[in-house]
């Protein structure tokens, strides 16, 4: 075949062409037309960055921080993307979940616990125990506050705890148990709010 002579298809297509009327110009439309199945059908999945980044402003608390994500979200998670905003659940068992109702696909998040800063601040380093301010079947309030706004509802301890300890709390008339710290004989509020 010489330089510049036309393929057999596209020898064909212009015989198409001249036929049926059509003009050569619509070759590359057609040529978007029939590429563009093969594009749409390329999967979008959710930006975990950007969900990385919602989860993190709504705890209040960076990676690795005491009341935020205890490690960044697995970058090889392939999540189909969500056509509603992710749903945040409040924290429970030490984790909160990340939804998509409408592809009903759920991660949950390990959340840092307060672990030895918590002791270092309670004074334990010195060998000296933290007084129990909140005991198992107390009443306490329950609140998250941010930004101007707070939100309580009234919850009972699951276990003992020292003010700014973590703590297993059921609220009235629901069954699941949240963690909660402790700021006070009868208060404590969700991890992450500030």
């Amino acid at each position: 075949m010489r330089a510049g002579a036309a393929t057999p298809s596209v020898q064909f297509w212009h015989a198409f062409c001249r036929i049926t009327g059509m003009i050569k110009p619509v070759l590359p439309l057609l040529a978007l037309l029939v590429a563009a199945p093969a594009m749409a059908a390329t999967p979008q999945f959710q930006n975990i960055d950007a969900l990385e980044a919602r989860l993190v402003n709504a705890l209040g608390a960076g990676i690795g921080e005491p009341g935020g994500p205890a490690a960044p979200i697995d970058r090889r998670l392939k999540l189909a993307a969500c056509p509603t905003t992710v749903q945040i659940d409040p924290p429970a068992m030490g984790a909160i979940a990340l939804r998509c109702v409408p592809l009903n696909w759920r991660i949950r998040v390990a959340i840092a616990r307060l672990g030895n800063a918590q002791n270092v601040a309670m004074g334990s380093v010195m060998g000296a125990k933290a007084e129990i301010v909140v005991r198992r079947g107390d009443p306490v309030d329950l609140t998250a506050e941010t930004n101007g706004f707070s939100v309580s509802v009234s919850a009972t301890a699951q276990e003992d705890g020292p003010p700014g300890g973590r703590i297993r709390v059921k609220v009235d008339g629901q069954n699941n148990i949240i963690f909660a710290e402790v700021i006070e004989a009868g208060r404590v509020r969700l991890p992450g709010f500030k």
